[in-house]
């Protein structure tokens, strides 16, 4: 593909949208409220803030100067900046963690579809909820329908185009998923009993703080903006060259972070005030909170508000992540958009057939003991995202190069480079040990 031929966000609202949009997902309403509660609430809070600011804005601005200098695909990126050299590899590695994530993201995905018609019908009442969902997930039928579903709507916005497409939607379904997710944290706050909650978010333990849940802050602010698995650098190379990445790095982040707590908001008011387990762990979301709406007055309404906003979330994610798959396979491949969107979704709906079935026809199946799902997760949250994430950075600053780089970010010298030094030395030397400290956490080597 042409560079001319290729598409760019429009407008600055346009860029935010669609970057926070790729950010804010499951693991912002889903992953964190769950992980902040197995770590004691308010002091990982603090730390998980710590970390966006001083790690995860950087390595996000790194993987958008990345993109845009290039202005190619996650793979053509280093290919272009690095030619005739083994870093395209590092592209290559962040499109397989694309397709591998969403793979077994669809089939949670797919998950919302089934509770918010649950809870249009008011299915929750008179049931176990963990038995619901137990036997809704070890079916076959429904959980395959509403992955393919899902991947069809995904597959729609990211054919459109860019601009038609993703900026488009994603500037319809951001301000939607603000907006439901307010009127939540509203109704949360009202209820008797709300401050405990609060209390648990917002004000710190210190008590509670461990190297372990230091490491789970970290990993948990890398996971929540998405980095390491080339969206950002795709995304990237739709930004115009007249854009304030350092501005927009700053304000896609805040937007995550701002979800991310208030999803908090949204949910520990509510499990306090109703006497619930706050450290539920992944289970949080579809079987203790449809025990809490039956509980809550107006449940019914805020249970379908809940699952819609759980819904909106995954989608503006899951667009991002096939727009990775897609980019590489129309600007490598020499596809059209429209054939690299259907064969980029159709492929990996049927691998991720592999993880829908895992709890059920396929639970038996298992690879050094983990489930198709479990061994998809299980590589690309802590193999894939923090080497790829791990590789970036070390490309940046000592590959790219300070000079590069400084151009970049700063227009060609028509913006003032401030704190560029603060965030070329974190890039270059900080965060490489940061997120080595994650790896090796997540995979068990490190054990403090």
């Amino acid at each position: 593909m042409k560079e001319q031929e290729r598409g760019s966000f429009t407008s600055k609202f346009g860029v935010i949208a669609a970057a926070a949009g790729s950010a804010v997902g499951l693991g912002n309403i889903w992953r964190f409220p769950y992980v902040a509660g197995e770590n004691g609430g308010g002091a990982f809070l603090l730390i998980y803030l710590f970390f966006i600011l001083a790690i995860g804005i950087p390595v996000m601005l790194s993987e958008f100067t990345i993109g845009r200098k290039a202005q190619r695909n996650a793979f053509g990126s280093f290919r272009k900046l690095a030619p005739g050299s083994g870093w395209p590899l590092v592209g290559l590695m962040g499109i397989v963690a694309a397709f591998v994530i969403l793979a077994f993201y669809s089939t949670i995905a797919g998950w919302t579809l089934e509770y918010i018609i649950k809870s249009v019908q008011d299915g929750f009442r008179g049931n176990d909820t963990a038995e619901l969902f137990e036997t809704f997930k070890s079916g076959t039928f429904k959980p395959l329908l509403w992955q393919f579903l899902f991947m069809v709507v995904t597959a729609w916005i990211v054919f459109a185009g860019v601009q038609k497409g993703i900026e488009r939607y994603t500037k319809i379904l951001m301000p939607i998923l603000v907006v439901l997710i307010l009127s939540m944290c509203v109704r949360a706050v009202t209820l008797d009993g709300a401050e405990k909650g609060l209390s648990f978010l917002f004000k710190p333990d210190f008590s509670k703080i461990t190297f372990n849940v230091v490491l789970e802050a970290l990993g948990q602010a890398a996971f929540s903006l998405s980095i390491g698995m080339g969206a950002l650098i795709t995304y990237g190379s739709y930004i115009r060259k007249n854009n304030n990445l350092s501005n927009t790095a700053i304000q896609v982040a805040s937007t995550d972070t701002l979800i991310a707590i208030l999803a908090g908001v949204m949910i520990f008011p509510a499990v306090f005030a109703l006497g619930l387990d706050p450290k539920a762990g992944p289970g949080l979301v579809f079987e203790v909170l449809p025990k809490l709406f039956m509980k809550m007055p107006l449940g019914y309404y805020f249970s379908i508000l809940f699952f819609v906003l759980l819904a909106v979330a995954a989608l503006t994610s899951t667009v991002s992540v096939l727009e990775v798959v897609v980019a590489y396979f129309s600007e490598e491949l020499n596809m059209s958009r429209g054939k690299a969107t259907i064969i980029s979704a159709a492929s990996i709906w049927v691998f991720g057939i592999l993880a829908t079935l895992s709890f059920s026809d396929l639970s038996g199946v298992t690879i050094f003991g983990n489930t198709f799902f479990d061994l998809m997760d299980y590589i690309s949250a802590n193999v894939l995202l923090p080497l790829g994430a791990l590789l970036i950075v070390i490309f940046l600053g000592w590959k790219l190069g300070k000079k590069v780089t400084q151009q970049e970010i700063t227009n060609e010298g028509a913006l003032r480079p401030k704190l560029f030094s603060v965030f070329f030395f974190i890039v270059k030397y900080i965060a490489p040990v940061a997120i080595v400290l994650v790896f090796l956490n997540s995979l068990g080597i490190l054990k403090i």
